[in-house]
């Protein structure tokens, strides 16, 4: 399946949907002179605008990578995203203002019964197109279409209101669309700040599935001649598209014919697995010796004193140069990460003082 045409196809359906929902709306507003109607229809073109700024966004994110752009245009989705939140955020400040001005000065209503199925039959056709956009996204990858959903669901939440407040004053007369208009405004308000939050946690980066990245490093550890996968880091250049780097560690003896065979094994299996295009960095692991045993058996119990040492890797012990290095990879929370790393290295050089210890502060990138 093309996800670019599959994105296409259902935008425009939701386009087709959301004019027919403004057309109908619009003609019951007017004639009821309802101004939550003529709201409920607004929205619904607004949609139809989301819809519309999701097909631009989709068309400019596949457009082939260039000599400005190599890493291609991916990241246009989210601010497709960003564009739609905008205008999710544009209708919940409309529909407050204009519902506050409701209960302010409310109108004389002409509702009928005919009036109260219509909208009925709306929100029905909202929830489903909600759900459907919503499942579109999800399967897609795409946080527009995501967007679009959750927008048309708050559309129909409203709509119902709109509904309730139709049959209120049919029943007893009561005009109370203003008051519901406030409470349903506030929600869509709350929908376009999830959106926008969402969409600029994508932009600025966020932390990797915990799932996907333990998928990508068992991948990687299941290679032959590997001991262990640390330091992966993905970047992520648009739904379609990451790239990263990732250390294996592998026996010092290994050759660099050995180690050309395991980096693009692990480049291929990643690739074909998860269409992550990945970098290879490699550790050496000490050939046992006593003495690397017993430096590597001290750098491990001292580093239990300290909490927010979450891991250690990539050890090795220089016996002739005596010098020894390893990674170290502390908790978000430690702000003193690199003073507590000059104390782990000099109560080390305390123990070993004919050795130097370089010790390299990673990141917690992925779980």
């Amino acid at each position: 399946m093309d996800r670019s045409k599959e994105i296409v196809r259902v935008s425009i359906a939701g386009i087709l949907v959301n004019l027919f929902l403004v057309a109908v709306k619009a003609v019951i507003g007017f004639l009821a002179h309802s101004t939550s109607v003529l709201l409920d229809a607004v929205n619904n073109f607004s949609d139809a605008l989301s819809s519309l700024i999701t097909i631009i966004g989709t068309k400019l994110a596949h457009k082939p990578a260039d000599k400005d752009h190599p890493y291609g245009y991916g990241r246009i989705e989210y601010l497709s995203s960003m564009i739609i939140a905008v205008i999710v955020l544009f209708a919940g400040c409309t529909a407050f203002k204009e519902s506050a001005e409701k209960i302010l000065a409310p109108a004389d209503l002409l509702f009928s019964y005919a009036s109260a199925i219509a909208v009925g039959a709306a929100v029905l056709v909202k929830i489903f197109l909600g759900l459907y956009f919503r499942k579109k996204g999800t399967a897609l990858h795409s946080g527009a279409l995501s967007a679009s959903g959750s927008d048309a669901l708050f559309d129909a939440v409203l709509s119902a209101s709109t509904l309730v407040s139709i049959l209120v004053f049919l029943r007893w007369g009561i005009n109370a669309e203003g008051w519901i208009g406030v409470v349903i405004s506030v929600f869509i308000l709350k929908s376009g700040f999830e959106i926008l939050r969402d969409t600029l946690n994508d932009i600025i980066g966020i932390r990797t599935d915990s799932e996907f990245s333990k998928e990508i490093r068992e991948t990687a550890e299941s290679v032959k001649g590997v001991k262990g996968a640390y330091d992966l880091v993905l970047h992520d250049y648009g739904p379609e598209e990451k790239m990263g780097s990732i250390h294996v560690e592998v026996e010092d003896h290994t050759t660099a014919k050995e180690i050309d065979t395991i980096s693009r094994t692990i480049i291929r299996e990643v690739y074909r697995k998860y269409g992550v295009i990945l970098t290879v960095g490699i550790y050496a692991s000490n050939t046992p010796d006593a003495m690397s045993e017993t430096i590597r058996t001290a750098v491990q119990k001292e580093l239990t004193a300290y909490p927010s040492v979450m891991q250690m890797h990539g050890f090795y012990a220089d016996t002739e140069k005596k010098a020894v290095s390893f990674d170290i990879v502390m908790d978000f929370a430690e702000k003193h990460q690199a003073e507590m790393a000059e104390i782990i290295r000099t109560s080390l050089t305390e123990q070993f003082p004919e050795y130097h210890f370089m010790i390299v502060l990673d990141k917690d990138f992925t779980n």
